[in-house]
């Protein structure tokens, strides 16, 4: 009886530490590219997928945009706003949607998605916004808690990925 328990308690170890790594494989197993975000205020991003190989880039802005284009492990390729493309740790990354506003001058926050509706306010080139899905050429967005919308061509990040959800 007792060798029947210790067999039950070994599945059921085994079980449990089948069902931890199924997790995380599984968030690899999305198909590329999609957007992300940066996780924390300071990110590093190496020339490869590992800690092991040097840092190319230090990020310094939370919820700056990326477009994750390969995985390998728990590392992901990125590539920012600029064409860098560099490692980092996966764990470094939200999957929250993230937008940038980009262009020259000031980007006009309206309260609807339509030209003719009212301005709430403009954002500069640079702000970073929490963004829903685009629709129809408009992404509406949360800046620090201020919510509008923004024409898409305007936000990098707004372009729909095939892996993002």
């Amino acid at each position: 009886m007792q060798g029947f328990r210790q067999i039950i308690a070994c599945v059921l170890g085994l079980v449990l530490a089948i069902g931890a790594f199924a997790v995380p494989l599984a968030a690899q197993d999305r198909v590329l590219p999609y957007w992300a975000a940066l996780r924390y205020k300071k990110v590093n991003m190496r020339v490869g997928p590992s800690a092991e190989y040097p840092v190319s880039w230090v990020y310094l802005r939370k919820g700056l945009p990326v477009k994750v284009v390969r995985i390998r492990e728990g590392w992901r390729l990125v590539e920012d706003h600029e064409g860098t493309q560099g490692w980092v740790s996966a764990s470094q990354l939200d999957p929250a949607r993230g937008g940038m506003v980009i262009g020259t001058g000031l980007a006009e926050v309206r309260a609807a998605a339509d030209p003719a509706s009212a301005i709430k306010w403009r954002a500069e080139p640079g702000v970073i916004a929490r963004m829903k899905k685009c629709k129809a050429g408009w992404c509406e967005v949360d800046i620090e808690g201020r919510k509008g919308f923004i024409a898409a061509e305007r936000l990098w990040g707004s372009q729909d990925l095939p892996g993002d959800e």
